[in-house]
C-alpha cells in the first residue's frame, strides 16, 4: 500500500513556531516563495525587497541557462555568475542533483543574509528549510507525522550559527522527491548544499532498509559541509553527526 502523502498549502504547521516577546514574526510572500521570518523587529519591507531581488536573479539566469530550472542532475552555470547561482550549482554537483533542488535553501539564506544588517537574529523558513542567524541557542522542531505533531526536535547551541536545517520528504509536501521516506534533515553551515544534500538522500530513502544506507552516503558528504543528518521511514529512525535531538 502506497504511503499517505500530507500537502498543507496553508502551513499550518507554522501555528507552532514561537518566538520570544522581544521579536517580530511575519510572513512575506510572492508568486510561489512563501517566507515565515523571525527577526528582533519587522523587516516585512526589507524582506521583500530581498525576494524580488533573488527571484529575479533565477528567473534571469533561467532564461539565459534553460536547463537550470527543470534538469535532475547537475548544471554548469558561466564564470562570472551571481554567487547565489554558482553556489546552486557547486550544491547540487556535490550531491548529483539539479541546481533547483538547492533553491528553497538559497531563497532562505539570501534573504536572511540581506536582513542580518536590520537585526542581529533572524530565522528564514522556506516551507521547511530554514537559515538563521542567532545570538542566544534555538529548538528545531522534526515534523515526521503531520497528523500527531512534532514530538522530536534538535537543540542548536547559541555558537552554531550562521546555520541551516533543511528537509526533505516524500510523504510531506509538494517538492519532487524520489524517495518515499517520511524525513530527511540536514544540518550544515551553508543553506544551499543543505537544501541539496537533504534531497539527495531523501532520494535514496525507498524504504525502512534504506535507512542506513542513507546514513553512509551522509558520511561522504561531510567533506562538502554536512554536519549532521537525521533520517525517518515509519518508525526506523537514524541519526548522524552534530545532532542534539531532543523530546518536545
Amino acid at each position: 500500500m502506497s504511503k499517505k502523502i500530507h500537502t498543507d498549502h496553508a502551513r499550518s504547521y507554522r501555528k507552532s513556531i514561537t518566538h520570544s516577546s522581544s521579536e517580530a514574526a511575519f510572513q512575506v510572500v510572492v508568486e510561489q516563495t512563501d517566507l515565515l521570518i523571525v527577526a528582533d523587529k519587522d523587516l516585512s519591507s526589507e524582506a521583500l525587497d530581498a525576494v524580488h531581488e533573488i527571484r529575479g536573479i533565477l528567473k534571469a539566469h533561467m532564461v539565459l541557462n534553460p536547463a537550470f530550472g527543470p534538469s535532475l542532475v547537475p548544471v554548469d552555470v558561466p564564470d562570472g555568475s551571481h554567487p547565489v547561482l554558482i553556489a546552486m550549482a557547486e550544491a547540487a554537483k556535490s550531491c548529483n542533483v539539479g541546481p533547483m533542488a538547492a533553491v528553497a535553501g538559497a531563497v532562505a539564506q539570501f534573504v536572511a543574509e540581506a536582513l542580518l544588517p536590520h537585526s542581529p537574529n533572524v530565522i528564514v523558513e522556506n516551507g521547511g528549510d530554514i537559515f538563521m542567524h542567532s545570538t542566544r541557542a534555538r529548538k528545531v522542531a522534526l515534523l515526521s507525522e503531520p497528523d500527531s505533531g512534532a514530538r522530536i526536535g534538535l537543540a542548536i547551541e547559541a555558537d552554531a550559527f550562521p546555520l541551516s536545517i533543511c528537509s526533505s520528504s516524500g510523504t510531506i509536501g509538494h517538492s519532487l522527491s524520489l524517495g518515499s521516506g517520511d524525513l530527511v534533515t540536514v544540518r550544515a553551515k551553508d543553506g544551499r548544499f543543505a537544501d541539496a544534500a537533504a534531497t539527495a538522500l531523501a532520494n535514496l530513502l525507498r524504504s525502512p532498509a534504506d535507512v542506513p544506507k542513507v546514513i553512509e552516503k551522509a558520511r561522504t558528504l561531510q567533506k562538502h559541509g554536512l554536519d549532521g543528518v537525521f533520517v525517518q521511514y515509519d518508525s526506523k529512525i537514524g541519526a548522524w553527526g552534530n545532532l542534539e535531538l531532543i523530546a518536545l
